[in-house]
């Protein structure tokens, strides 16, 4: 089924795609509609255009591929499936994630994996091709971010204020040098063999839809952020 966005409003293009019984279906000319997507599971889009904010809301196992940019909060709170996206992305990609993944072949803005969660079966994973801007894993509780940094040379591939709050998950740098300037409550290290063989199928995966070696983008220097369970946030809690 394909169907064409154009100049059409995004509740009346929503209802379309909801009525749509197909399970493959394609939008074409999408031109910022809000929400396509949502709380959808079964289906696979492929999306032509720059959707608007909260694609794939509460995705619960669609997969949604989209060629062109997106805007924000991508993922939100989203469950399962797949979002595949062969551009930019704007902030708050995956707020609230608890399950699926989302692989961007370029750059996404501030607060990327905020509040991402894990729980039982349930691991989400966000994977960057580029860069990530300033509170990248704000408050992350739990899955996976990677940020690959193709084309930062070597230099640190996010902004300022990297897993603050930070008190579960795992967020990894591809970078020449030990990130500086962390919160004390957040630990670093150099990444080894078994954090490797995590990343394999993802990046394996990042490879087939945007091109590359996935071996040879883990052959390059990556730093590992995990929680600090000496540190904690004690200050911020009442002790009798």
């Amino acid at each position: 089924m394909v169907i064409t966005a154009n100049t059409t409003y995004y509740q009346q293009l929503n209802e379309q795609i909801r009525q749509c019984p197909d399970a493959d279906i394609t939008v074409q000319d999408v031109y910022g509609q809000r929400y396509i997507g949502c709380g959808t599971s079964g289906k696979t889009f492929r999306l032509h255009g720059t959707p608007g904010n909260g694609l794939g809301q509460y995705n619960n196992g669609s997969t949604i591929e989209v060629f062109g940019n997106c805007q924000e909060a991508v993922g939100d709170t989203m469950n399962d499936g797949d979002i595949i996206i062969h551009g930019n992305v704007g902030d708050a990609c995956g707020y609230g994630m608890r399950g699926g993944r989302i692989f961007i072949e370029g750059q996404v803005g501030y607060r990327a994996g905020i509040h991402m969660k894990a729980y039982l079966d349930k691991f989400p994973v966000l994977v960057v091709g580029g860069c990530a801007g300033s509170f990248l894993g704000e408050y992350q509780a739990g899955g996976l971010i990677v940020v690959l940094g193709q084309g930062a040379n070597g230099a640190l591939p996010c902004g300022y204020f990297c897993g603050t709050g930070m008190h579960g998950g795992k967020i990894v740098l591809r970078c020449d040098e030990m990130p500086a300037g962390l919160p004390r409550q957040v630990l670093v290290r150099e990444m080894d063999d078994s954090d490797r063989a995590e990343l394999m199928p993802h990046i394996s995966d990042f490879c087939k839809y945007f091109g590359g070696n996935p071996e040879e983008i883990l052959s390059a220097r990556f730093y590992v952020l995990t929680p600090n369970p000496e540190a904690g946030y004690k200050q911020l809690y009442t002790f009798e």
